[in-house]
């Protein structure tokens, strides 16, 4: 390449350089200018609520207890 190519391809890439910057500040300005409001974090205690006799009561459904439907006379998975 020529000196004349490279100092043309150096100013290209440069005018594009600034031009990406500056559609970029323009697209998402200046954080620092901007303040934001943040909400504050509760304090969690060390108080445990009593369960709920709605949920854990005798007469719930046990979801660990195998159910059985039916009569179980085949044993091999898809009838093989």
């Amino acid at each position: 390449m020529k000196k004349n190519e490279i100092a043309l391809l150096i100013l290209i890439i440069a005018v594009s350089v600034g031009i990406a910057y500056a559609v970029g500040q323009s697209i998402f300005g200046n954080a620092t200018t901007k303040p934001v409001d943040v909400e504050t974090a509760t304090e969690i205690s060390s108080e445990v609520e009593p369960r709920s006799d709605t949920v854990f009561n005798s007469s719930a459904i046990n979801p660990t207890v195998p159910v059985k439907i039916g009569d179980p006379s085949n044993q091999q998975p898809f009838g093989n």
